[in-house]
């Protein structure tokens, strides 16, 4: 269970129904039932009574919902405070789809500006793009060029899925493979993948996720277990096990573009790290 998930309660609580929810959060309907299904899962008894098309919070769901409401209050007094400090500090505020190209720019940072300190968010594409837009992200990693001209974009980098395989599994021997060959299998995951989770979820509808929130305990699995994982040519994800076999996907959903992006009447530090990404990229 997780915070996306709490609001996404709220959200269908708010709605009556999947359809206008899944509207208002941006996300596709299977997605959002998938999701909802996980959380029932997860607290061991459905939250919603549905007469026909409509969600209709049942007594389980009044207090999950209560309780949904507190947690999110608490979640955004700690980002607010968080936000206080890193002004003082001066640390630049970071939104980001997805975690390799928010390495990717620390390291351009380290690079040329040390010293200089990071606060990062992982975000849907749309509200990265609404926190540079508002001023409430100094910078913004998002999978496209910014469409208004008050914002300047850059490229960043690409990242392209692959899927790690054990060596006697049927697709082992594939030079390439497709979404449809590899769903019904059972994956291990990574949490905190940003938008990549909203793919997997959507290419992969009869896909069972073993997700872990821990990194190490993640690794550990990896090695100890036969469950494919997905692994990219981001650096520091691009070494498979002993005994995998690594085969990329072929499919558009498994490469994506990642843009830089930037207010110009923002804080002048993050112009200079802006400047010197577009510089890098030329």
């Amino acid at each position: 269970m997780d915070f996306e998930q709490l609001s996404q309660l709220e959200a269908i609580a708010r709605a009556g129904t999947l359809s206008a929810a899944a509207r208002t959060l941006h996300l596709s309907q299977p997605a959002l039932s998938r999701s909802l299904q996980r959380l029932e899962t997860e607290l061991g008894q459905p939250l919603f009574d549905r007469p026909g098309r409509r969600l209709v919070l049942n007594e389980a769901g009044r207090v999950a919902l209560d309780h949904a409401g507190r947690l999110l209050r608490e979640e955004q007094a700690m980002r607010t405070a968080l936000d206080d400090v890193a002004r003082r500090t001066r640390a630049l505020r970071v939104g980001t789809v997805a975690p390799a190209p928010l390495w990717r720019l620390t390291s351009l940072i380290v690079e040329r500006f040390p010293g200089l300190m990071l606060t990062s968010q992982t975000l849907g594409r749309e509200e990265v793009e609404e926190g540079v837009v508002s001023g409430e992200l100094d910078l913004g990693i998002s999978l496209r060029p910014h469409p208004l001209p008050t914002v300047r974009s850059t490229w960043l980098m690409v990242e392209n899925l692959a899927v790690a395989l054990p060596a006697g599994h049927a697709l082992a021997g594939s030079k390439q493979v497709t979404a449809a060959e590899l769903d019904g299998e059972t994956f291990l995951l990574l949490a905190d993948i940003g938008f990549w989770r909203e793919r997997c979820d959507t290419y992969l509808p009869h896909a069972q996720f073993v997700v872990q929130e821990d990194r190490d305990v993640f690794e550990q699995l990896t090695q100890s277990t036969d469950m494919p994982y997905f692994v990219t040519d981001a650096p520091s994800l691009a070494v498979p096990r002993p005994g995998r076999v690594v085969v990329p996907i072929r499919d558009a959903m498994a490469h994506a573009t990642f843009y830089l992006l930037h207010r110009p009447d923002g804080r002048r530090e993050a112009e200079r790290i802006f400047d010197w990404v577009r510089h890098q990229a030329d």
